[in-house]
């Protein structure tokens, strides 16, 4: 059963309910949240930013998963975006294992999977792309930025720059 079958069985829509799913989930895979990623979760939950800067290994995917989860109950579009393709394809089919092929889509700019799906995973170079060409229009309701120490380099940054400018509307 994945995760977006959990989500339509539970009784309640929402963050809170998205939130005790993606808690039972975890926990019957063995994870126990530590207490950064049960803050970075609640406070995404609550509708906040959220910049979770802590060493490779430590669960940040984990509270990524939350995060989708959490846009898809509340019927809001969510994007992953890293800063090559290799590592967008990797958490693609992790997503998709996750969340079932019908859900997750993927945008590299020479590929498209599952455009419409309510989680995409693309290149960070897509997303600003999206972000400049549709601004508040885009249908982006949150999106996961990962190697977000992208943003200071002079070359790339602005790939992460320009969501957070033009995607005011999104978490």
């Amino acid at each position: 059963m994945t995760l977006t079958d959990r989500l339509s069985g539970a009784s309640a829509t929402g963050a809170d309910a998205a939130f005790d799913v993606f808690l039972d989930w975890a926990g019957e895979r063995g994870f126990s949240l530590y207490a950064a990623q049960e803050e970075a979760v609640l406070a995404l939950a609550g509708g906040a930013h959220v910049v979770l800067a802590t060493p490779t290994g430590s669960g940040k995917s984990l509270v990524a998963v939350a995060a989708h989860a959490q846009a898809l109950a509340e019927n809001r579009r969510s994007w992953y975006t890293a800063p090559i393709k290799a590592l967008v394809s990797e958490k693609f089919f992790a997503l998709v294992e996750i969340f079932g092929a019908e859900q997750v889509g993927m945008l590299t700019g020479d590929a498209a999977v599952n455009p419409g799906a309510p989680i995409i995973c693309a290149t960070a170079e897509v997303l600003a792309n999206h972000a400049l060409r549709d601004r508040e229009l885009a249908d982006i309701g949150l999106v996961v930025m990962d190697e977000f120490h992208f943003y200071t380099e002079p070359d790339r940054g602005w790939a992460w720059q320009v969501p957070l400018l033009a995607l005011a509307h999104a978490q």
